[in-house]
């Protein structure tokens, strides 16, 4: 036979997921195409046998392709073929490797490539989870080193009940939207937003989550039974525990007056003194470290040196509750806060925890400003979004900036769903809103710093939102039963630690959470206790928000654009664009505005000058669409004349008669004498007859009759 295919069912969220494999992609080390519905991912693992030389990290790849042919669609644009990740596919990606990552045995350095690729789509089945689970599945039954099962799962939350893997649809009414990966027995990952949830109901739905996963976890488990390959030998890289011995016997003293300096820049400073030391007392005398005089000595001094102050700095939270630079485990650093810190732009503020510090910029437009979203499901359009810039000089770093991450990406958007859902934009604020969030100093968590500032500036700029909104980063050191939870981490608490948790909300409830890991897994108590400090945080966080802010402005500001908005018959639109656009553009250029209409007949006009401009374009509008009122006066540009009169416009796409008659007090004999095509002229409105024909007056408007052009 050329293949033996193998399935395993599971009910999942009331919706039958299978789990095939033996019959694609037979030559990785483990495939499982996930199957709900019309919607289907193909999921491969393959690591390489041995690590590369000189390998010092576990080289994880996580790739997610949604195929266009999957759906039936062509992409959209000029390339026809799949390229670059979009943004939702990258947040997939990291939402794989996250929860994934820490639960490759330690010293396991052969690089590792998961690809999962959607090849058949339903919009009733979105394929995220079924991504998540099919990579879980692959890694269980394949040979690598991964000896555990996993699961990942949505959940939703509505009139009180929580929902597993909701629709889309339920999603649209859904109060919580958060993606949790567990194994049995602990918590791996989470992730979400939410409509000022409580900490009670997030951790409700986490544990919803875990229940339902364990299912999950038993169909693996069954899986690995069956089909699943032996663990392969491999080879562990991590460098002779002697070297480590060494190190920490004899620059313990060295390390501990590192650890006491607060300054991040002169504790690096320090740290990478005592490397460069080490490095030179290797070279000097290799013996001593059970070493040749070809090792890596600098490569093995930062391995034995990173040993040693994770080592201490554990110890010294665990034993001692004393954290970097003596901070005691609840304590937040010092804040600073500003708003409008930018000239020019639409909103800004200036968020400074410590040594971290992000500026953030909000901008107001129209549709132009829309983010398209071209996916499997269809074209979206955002009319809020955020964009995260870490550029390496914000760590001190001589390094030029080479464009957006994925790294970028996923803060960025921690930090739109932390706002997002908190704005609220409506028939009355109808702008388009990006936030800029560009961090000028980072040690410790900036993506939590983005909201902070991001809420700052979406205030100054006058946008109506339900409160502010900050965000705190919790870090966790455990030992066995023994554990300390840390608020407002530091980068090296974050690097040294065992997690980075971060939850941003108002003073309400929970907006957006997430949670890292590097050991393997949670428990229930250790979360719980993590968002409770982590609410007494971000409730004295808001407290020093609310010094320099804590309410919208009332109104945008002068220099930003103006929109007022008007509805129409839509039956009236092809009238208000005219043919070619010719109507609508006539108005832009008149009045220097953007115009913008909806289908639902929904006109927007949007200007960055003076309000008049606005009114009168309005007003264009209305008589374009309305007609003019009779004994109304209007400004008006010959078009053609004619031995009985003009022909004039009063707006683009109405024009009327001016009937020698109407021109002057005394009988004109040559409409030229006092009109010439071009001209501008106020006239009144006399009559509109049932034919829709305008007939106008000169003489009847404020200006008064017209006089010869010679003055005769």
């Amino acid at each position: 036979m050329l293949y033996e295919k193998k399935e395993f069912t599971v009910d999942y969220g009331g919706k039958e997921v299978t789990l095939e494999t033996g019959r694609l992609a037979k030559q990785t080390d483990g495939c499982v195409l996930v199957t709900c519905g019309g919607t289907q991912v193909l999921v491969t693992v393959c690591s390489a046998k041995e690590a590369a030389d000189g390998q010092d990290f576990f080289p994880l790849l996580v790739d997610y392709k949604e195929k266009y042919y999957a759906g039936g669609k062509f992409l959209g644009g000029y390339m026809k073929r799949e390229g670059r990740p979009s943004t939702a596919e990258i947040l997939l990606m990291r939402m794989i490797d996250r929860p994934f990552r820490p639960m490759f045995p330690a010293g396991y350095y052969n690089e590792t490539i998961i690809m999962a690729q959607v090849i058949s789509y339903d919009p009733d089945n979105n394929p995220e989870i079924l991504a998540g689970c099919g990579a879980a599945a692959a890694l269980r039954i394949s040979d690598v080193p991964f000896d555990a099962s996993a699961g990942f799962c949505k959940v939703g939350y509505k009139d009180g009940n929580y929902l597993l893997n909701p629709s889309a649809a339920e999603l649209e009414n859904s109060e919580l939207d958060m993606i949790v990966a567990a194994k049995d027995d602990a918590i791996l990952m989470v992730e979400g937003e939410a409509h000022e949830l409580s900490e009670e109901v997030m951790l409700g739905a986490i544990n919803f989550a875990h229940e339902n996963i364990k299912k999950f976890c038993a169909v693996l488990d069954k899986m690995k039974a069956e089909v699943g390959k032996p663990t392969r030998e491999y080879t562990t890289v991590t460098p002779p525990s002697s070297i480590i011995d060494a190190v920490k016997n004899n620059y313990r003293d060295d390390a501990r007056k590192c650890i006491a300096i607060n300054d991040k820049m002169e504790r690096n400073a320090a740290v990478s003194a005592l490397v460069k030391k080490v490095a030179e007392d290797m070279k000097a005398d290799p013996a001593k470290f059970t070493l040749d005089e070809t090792a890596n000595f600098k490569k093995l001094a930062y391995t034995g040196v990173d040993d040693l102050m994770y080592d201490m700095m554990r110890t010294d939270i665990l034993a001692e509750e004393r954290r970097i630079g003596g901070r005691g485990l609840t304590e937040i650093r010092e804040i600073m806060t500003e708003k409008n810190v930018l000239k020019r732009a639409h909103g800004s503020a200036l968020f400074t925890r410590g040594e971290t510090q992000v500026m953030g910029v909000a901008t107001l437009g129209g549709k132009e400003g829309d983010q398209m979203q071209d996916s499997l499901g269809g074209l979206n359009y955002d009319k809020f979004y955020l964009h995260y810039t870490f550029a390496p000089f914000c760590v001190g770093e001589a390094r030029g900036y080479r464009g957006v991450g994925r790294r970028e990406i996923g803060h960025g958007n921690l930090a739109e769903r932390a706002l997002k859902n908190i704005i609220q934009a409506d028939e009355n604020f109808p702008y388009t809103i990006r936030v800029n969030c560009e961090v000028l100093e980072s040690n410790g968590s900036s993506s939590m710093g983005s909201v902070c500032s991001g809420s700052m500036a979406l205030m100054d700029a006058g946008v109506p939102m339900k409160g502010p909104v900050a965000g705190i980063a919790m870090g966790l050191i455990k030992d066995g039963d023994n554990y300390k939870i840390l608020s407002d981490i530091l980068g090296d608490e974050d690097h040294l630690g065992d997690m980075d948790f971060k939850v941003a909300g108002t003073a309400d409830g929970i907006t957006a959470i997430q949670m890292d890991i590097k050991i393997a897994g949670l428990t229930e108590d250790i979360l719980k206790s993590a968002m409770t400090q982590a609410k007494e945080g971000r409730l004295h966080i808001l407290g020093e928000m609310a010094k320099t802010i804590s309410t919208s402005n009332t109104g945008t500001k002068d220099h930003a654009p103006k929109i007022e908005t008007i509805k129409i018959d839509p039956d009236k639109i092809g009238a208000l664009i005219g043919p070619g656009g010719k109507n609508i553009k006539a108005t832009q250029e008149t009045y220097k505005v953007t115009v913008e209409v909806t289908e639902d007949g929904t006109v927007k006009v949007l200007g960055a000058g003076s309000e008049a401009d606005i009114a009168g374009a309005i007003a264009n509008i209305d008589l374009s669409i309305n007609g003019p009122k009779i004994g109304t006066d209007y400004d008006s540009v010959v078009v053609t004349i004619k031995e009985y009169g003009a022909f004039v416009d009063i707006a683009p796409g109405v024009s009327g008669l001016l009937h020698v008659s109407e021109i002057a007090d005394e009988r004109v004999k040559d409409v030229n004498e006092y009109l010439s095509e071009g001209d501008k002229v106020t006239v009144n409105v006399l009559d509109v007859d049932r034919f829709g024909k305008v007939k106008l007056s000169a003489k009847a408007s404020k200006n008064g009759p017209l006089k010869k052009k010679d003055g005769k």
